[in-house]
């Protein structure tokens, strides 16, 4: 490509005169009778498709929900044995402690919060100390259920 076609180009792009190409103009009906019966059959077509269409897709959507219905019946719901023994440790003696310290941090947030409108504090480190305790108690009876 030489510099004269390069030239050439950019100036077809930046020129807003360049060659127009539209479609050919649609063909007009003789009469104003072909053309409100073309107008009415067109009215007829367009209404009777969006309702084929929306009972189909009613029927679609009622055979989704039925096989998700059956689903969810044949689908038993699983609890994880991990959350149950967390819970059961987080209220056990072993992690009293840990529970009163983070009751407490919430509590005194919580009233700050109250008062001033913004907490002072957060209780992340009470709430890891909780949890670390609650993991640290479920492990055993989680691995003896794992069993």
């Amino acid at each position: 490509m030489g510099v004269w076609d390069a030239i050439t180009d950019l100036l077809e792009a930046a020129t807003p005169w360049g060659v127009a190409e539209a479609e050919a103009p649609a063909a007009e009906p003789e009469t104003q009778a072909e053309t409100a019966e073309a107008t009415k059959e067109d009215v007829e077509e367009t209404a009777a498709e969006p309702a084929a269409e929306a009972e189909e897709e009613v029927v679609v959507e009622e055979v989704e929900e039925e096989e998700e219905e059956e689903e969810e019946e044949e689908e038993e719901e699983l609890v994880d044995p991990k959350e149950t023994l967390e819970e059961e440790c987080k209220q056990s003696a072993a992690c009293a402690p840990a529970k009163h310290h983070y009751d407490h941090c919430v509590e005194r947030v919580t009233k700050s919060t109250a008062e001033t409108g913004e907490p002072g504090e957060d209780c992340v480190e009470e709430f890891f100390h909780l949890a670390h305790c609650a993991t640290d108690c479920a492990a055993p009876k989680l691995w003896a259920k794992l069993k």
